[in-house]
């Protein structure tokens, strides 16, 4: 690819383009995701091609001046390009990446309406309990989002105990009667009664043992649900 004519600051957390416009360096995208420079540079790499083929350009690659005063290169990324670069990355650096440019939109706005005074960078993310809170609070917003529609059902747990039963008697009890099945790790309806407004999903966050976090769903029962298993075993 060919590299831009262009030497930035090291230091400088904010970086423009030719146009003005706002741009963060690899190097800061390293920093924010807890990854070595090297790997950053090699993720972009592997992530170039598929970019240029539906935008028509490359990233931009510049240089900057290490501490010892010699030339490297590094990519000087849009907002969209950091966002579509971070599609690789686990949750919290997403989330801190996001959170990053929030604070860059916030001191552009404050330098445009105070042009004449020099604004001080306000940095929000003091340390790694406060980002972590501040990614959780990401997740569980979209956590809410994705379960409006579970979040009066019940559990068959919950159902359960009405019976002295635990969720896994209940569920080989509907097993039985074919109202569930065991599909891809999880309790689905069968076709019988599917669309029938007994069910929804929950969503969920688990961690697996590498500590990755992941969205998993499951079976919740609607009040007409539980009414319905309550009817059958009644």
């Amino acid at each position: 690819m060919k590299q831009t004519a262009m030497t930035i600051s090291i230091n400088s957390s904010v970086n423009s383009n030719q146009n003005g416009e706002q741009r963060m360096t690899s190097l800061e995208i390293a920093q924010l995701s807890g990854k070595q420079h090297k790997d950053v540079l090699k993720a972009i790499r592997n992530m170039e091609s598929a970019w240029e083929k539906v935008n028509g350009r490359n990233f931009a690659l510049v240089d900057y001046k290490d501490q010892k005063g010699e030339l490297r290169p590094c990519y000087l990324l849009s907002k969209t390009e950091c966002l579509y670069i971070a599609t690789k990355f686990n949750d919290e650096a997403r989330a801190k990446l996001v959170l990053r440019w929030e604070e860059l939109e916030r001191l552009r706005i404050a330098e445009m309406e105070h042009p004449k005074q020099k604004v001080k960078e306000i940095r929000l993310l003091t340390c790694d309990e406060e980002i972590l809170d501040e990614a959780d609070d990401i997740l569980g917003d979209e956590l809410a989002k994705l379960n409006r529609y579970s979040r009066f059902c019940h559990t068959a747990s919950e159902i359960a105990k009405v019976f002295g039963m635990d969720g896994a008697d209940l569920n080989s009890f509907l097993a039985d009667k074919n109202i569930i099945r065991w599909a891809r790790g999880q309790w689905r309806l069968t076709q019988k009664y599917k669309n029938q407004g007994l069910t929804e999903d929950r969503y969920k966050y688990v961690h697996s043992l590498n500590g990755q976090r992941k969205l998993v769903s499951y079976l919740v029962w609607t009040e007409k649900g539980r009414q319905f298993v309550l009817d059958l075993i009644q």
